[in-house]
């Protein structure tokens, strides 16, 4: 118990004694997350083609569904309880809400179009959870990101979770945020 309270003492000088706090609590978070999912997320493994195929087909599905408008199609690729996460910071949205966002542009013939250029899945082993990031090309955005997570329900992968991301090149993330905040200051 000693040097457990040294190491606490000499981070705390080290951090500052709210950050250390901060730090203690985001270290029993991950603990208890690790716990929690662990079992989960240990036997996933990159998923083989058979295993990952269903998960393919409804991710391309989803996409083909906005590009062509197909409001109802698009949705049901959606769980009940599904949440759509936009570039925007504000844009969190459930089923309901996306789909009234969505329901306006559809209407007027006006989808988007994001063609897969990669993707990766994850399979859990019981086949009742996957896990997919993919770059998609977007004519008006460029390369975007989407990442996210389907839940199997019944004989059907539903989308639990979509968030859809702007790669920021490293080198470019200073400048970016620059824009981002309206400031000409840099970031450290």
């Amino acid at each position: 118990m000693a040097s457990s309270g040294a190491s606490s003492r000499a981070s705390t000088r080290w951090l500052g004694e709210s950050s250390a706090r901060a730090w203690g609590g985001v270290s029993a978070l991950f603990f208890a997350l690790g716990g929690a999912f662990g079992s989960s997320c240990a036997a996933s493994a990159p998923s083989s083609d058979e295993t990952r195929k269903p998960v393919d087909e409804v991710l391309d599905a989803f996409h083909r569904a906005a590009s062509k408008c197909d409001l109802e199609r698009y949705f049901e690729h959606f769980s009940d309880s599904g949440v759509f996460l936009g570039t925007d910071a504000t844009e969190r949205w459930s089923k309901a809400e996306f789909r009234a966002f969505c329901e306006p542009y559809f209407a007027r013939g006006q989808g988007w179009t994001y063609t897969p250029v990669e993707r990766h899945v994850r399979v859990d082993s019981r086949r009742k959870t996957a896990w997919f990031d993919e770059r998609l090309s977007n004519e008006k955005y460029g390369e975007v990101r989407g990442s996210g997570v389907l839940v199997r329900e019944l004989d059907s992968w539903r989308i639990e979770q979509y968030v859809m991301s702007f790669p920021v090149p490293n080198e470019l993330a200073g400048e970016w945020l620059k824009v981002l905040r309206g400031s000409s200051t840099s970031t450290p």
